[in-house]
């Protein structure tokens, strides 16, 4: 089994060392991955200069883009052959809820599977790598279990992993996004310059955590597994909007 590996904390992140790791006696493991951290790069695709490709001693490649620019890459150009499975990841931090909109590594995923390829995306819900052993573990099963039993047909699963021992997990649930209260204030300061400046603040609280949606299930302490599609086609409002601009 051929796996393309891929991330948007960087190349150099722990989270994807732990990860290749992991899957290195499962298949023929090829990693293409951003140069630098892109989280919350999103679906972004870099068109306004080239972008350039190069290998680490261990044998990473590395491109000077976002994590979408990566796979992109990969699939139409750098490689000469067709993944048969990709996985990005593990990531420092969740990706729960409207996340997964802002998300780099839930983004390379979404790309490999826009050209058919099967996609996992993981990550480690809790900062600062706290039991990045449990996720690779939880990675290693679950490519495992692909390997054995391809799924039908390509779909992308956005995976969570509680930072807690492996013996602590509850087990797997599969589940559907939850919702966030809207983010927290922008944070202002003032540069040495006097300039005034904007940080991003923090993402908000959960709204809709019930038992059934990624949240619960990390507040569990279950891994939660959401399959993600790219139909963003609001198919329950089409009529509305037809009667809206009185379309019969």
């Amino acid at each position: 089994m051929r796996i393309l590996v891929t991330n948007d904390d960087g190349y150099n992140a722990p989270g994807i060392e732990a990860l290749v790791a992991a899957l290195r006696l499962l298949g023929e493991v090829t990693v293409v991955a951003p140069e630098t951290n892109c989280s919350g790069a999103s679906n972004s695709l870099t068109l306004r200069r080239p972008l350039s490709v190069r290998q680490a001693a261990n044998g990473y490649y590395f491109v000077n883009g976002t994590p979408s620019d990566c796979v992109h890459v990969a699939l139409t150009g750098l490689l000469d052959f067709h993944p048969d499975l990709l996985v990005s990841g593990i990531n420092n931090g969740a990706n729960l809820g409207e996340d997964t909109l802002y998300s780099g590594t839930v983004a390379a995923a979404s790309e490999g599977l826009l050209f058919g390829v099967p996609s996992l995306a993981f990550s480690l819900v809790q900062r600062e790598w706290q039991h990045l052993d449990t996720a690779a573990r939880v990675a290693r099963e679950m490519v495992e279990r692909y390997k054995h039993q391809p799924w039908p047909r390509p779909m992308l699963l956005n995976i969570n992993i509680p930072a807690v021992p492996y013996p602590a997990l509850t087990g797997f649930r599969v589940t559907r996004l939850g919702r966030r209260h809207p983010s927290e204030p922008v944070i202002r300061s003032t540069t040495p310059y006097g300039e005034t400046v904007y940080w991003i603040g923090p993402v908000g609280r959960a709204l809709d955590s019930g038992p059934d949606t990624d949240f619960g299930a990390i507040e569990a302490q279950a891994v939660s597994m959401t399959p993600l599609r790219l139909d963003l086609t609001a198919h329950d409002q089409a009529q509305a909007v037809a009667h809206w601009m009185d379309i019969r």
